[in-house]
């Protein structure tokens, strides 16, 4: 079986594309065909040149395998699909996907090279080379790739592109072209725990004690006995002692709202996906959704809005539903540049209520950031910032001033810290379990004396 020199092993995507967008497929000659032609015509015309009958015994073979070979061709192209056991994962877990080559003729391929296209995050080994198998007639095979998702996101695998060789090499097919997959990466939730001190907790139900009197189980003091009490709430100690009925008066459990305001006008450092270093992007998204999982598991109502070019929000809700819904817009965050710059009236005081706790996950690279934070602190919102840029982000050491010039712009970024703090803004590098816990006493003490803001 004659193999083509290099047609169908490294095909152009110029037949992929033609197939793609309709135009008329169809099976086109190899090297092999034209070496064959070649060599019939060469010994015929010195057969007749020379007049030599032997010459004409020879080159029949040649004739009769090369005609027979294109009359017996497959009539029809190579059917591929892309197969994958879970398209919604998370960081680190396998990925096991099959190509699939379907023989819908009856006549056999001589072999079939498949090639597909994955994204840089999907670790497959020898993804990115191409697979010969043979194909019979009617029959199917299978290309398996196993390996792992490294980074969160959409990442896609494909599109695939198979040529079939068919006539003993004399003809290879056009592209036929596969789709993409969609694989739905999820973060990987670090272990992410805090305190249950809220600043505020304001809704009609949840687990937080409020400072207003309701259904609760956090005491609250002794009052009269008063029409439309219950029964079981009456404290007998008191009333026995008093000679009038005295109920247990409790604060309600409510919940609160969270809101997390996700900064990502720039991305800083390299990303090494699950197991290497992290990234801006990296360390807040995990954050976010290790934040966004422990409360709504907690019965609060969570919000993101995304501090960018896009400007993306998602309102605040809880519950199963919303956690799910969080992972799914969190895929999408990224630090793509639009054509207007963020507007403060995008992120206005109207964006966010006033009762909510604004955790704020931002590197501090821009000074728009830090007046975006400082603007909900002096409006009397509750905020906290997590530092989210690497602390082993390597700075520039090309030449004698780069090492310099990052001295001074840490110098420039600590001073930035300093004045957020004396807005009252708590500055908290991410850690993981136990990051906010310190920083959300202290605001809830602060919290403590004040009035509650009616809804």
């Amino acid at each position: 079986m004659a193999v083509p020199d290099g047609h169908a092993a490294a095909p152009t995507d110029d037949a992929g594309g033609a197939g793609a967008a309709g135009s008329p497929r169809h099976w086109s000659p190899t090297r092999a065909l034209g070496r064959a032609v070649l060599v019939v015509g060469v010994l015929l015309f010195v057969a007749v040149l020379l007049r030599r009958t032997d010459l004409v015994v020879l080159a029949a073979p040649f004739a009769l395998g090369a005609a027979l070979g294109v009359w017996r061709r497959p009539g029809s192209l190579p059917a591929l699909r892309i197969d994958v056991t879970a398209e919604v994962l998370s960081e680190g877990r396998p990925v096991h996907a099959v190509i699939g080559v379907g023989n819908p003729d009856s006549i056999g391929y001589d072999l079939v090279v498949v090639r597909t296209a994955a994204s840089p995050w999907l670790r497959l080994p020898y993804a990115d080379r191409p697979y010969i198998t043979t194909v019979g007639g009617g029959e199917t095979a299978d290309v398996e790739l196993t390996g792992h998702a490294l980074r969160w996101g959409r990442l896609a695998l494909g599109p695939a592109r198979a040529w079939a060789v068919a006539a003993d090499g004399l003809l290879v097919s056009d592209a036929a072209v596969a789709g993409h997959r969609e694989l739905k990466v999820f973060p990987l939730t670090e272990g992410f725990d805090a305190v249950e001190a809220m600043p505020r907790a304001a809704g009609l139900v949840g687990g937080h004690r409020s400072r207003r009197p309701g259904e609760g189980g956090e005491l609250a003091g002794v009052r009269m006995f008063a029409p439309g009490d219950r029964l079981r709430r009456i404290d007998w100690r008191v009333s026995l002692r008093t000679q009038e009925l005295h109920v247990a008066a409790t604060l309600s459990d409510r919940d609160a709202e969270v809101v997390l305001l996700l900064d990502v006008l720039f991305e800083a450092g390299h990303s090494g996906g699950i197991n290497g270093a992290r990234s801006v992007l990296d360390t807040t998204v995990r954050a976010a959704a290790a934040v966004a999982e422990h409360y709504l598991h907690a019965g609060d109502r969570v919000a993101l809005l995304e501090y960018g070019f896009r400007a993306r929000r998602l309102r605040a809700a809880g519950g199963r539903r919303q956690y799910l819904t969080v992972l799914e817009w969190l895929l999408d965050v990224s630090a793509r540049h639009g054509a207007y710059e963020p507007s403060p009236a995008a992120f206005g005081l109207h964006t966010v209520s006033a009762n909510a706790l604004v955790v704020v996950l931002t590197p501090l690279l821009d000074t728009r950031a830090a007046a975006m934070v400082a603007r909900f602190a002096r409006a009397g919102r509750f905020v906290i910032a997590v530092d989210t840029l690497p602390p082993d982000l390597p700075m520039p050491a090309q030449e004698a001033f780069s090492t310099l010039a990052g001295r001074l712009w840490r110098l420039d970024r600590d001073n930035t810290i300093g004045q957020l703090r004396e807005h009252g803004v708590p500055v908290v590098a991410w850690a993981g379990a136990g990051s906010l816990d310190e920083v959300l006493r202290g605001v809830s003490r602060m919290a403590g004396g004040a009035r509650a803001v009616p809804r």
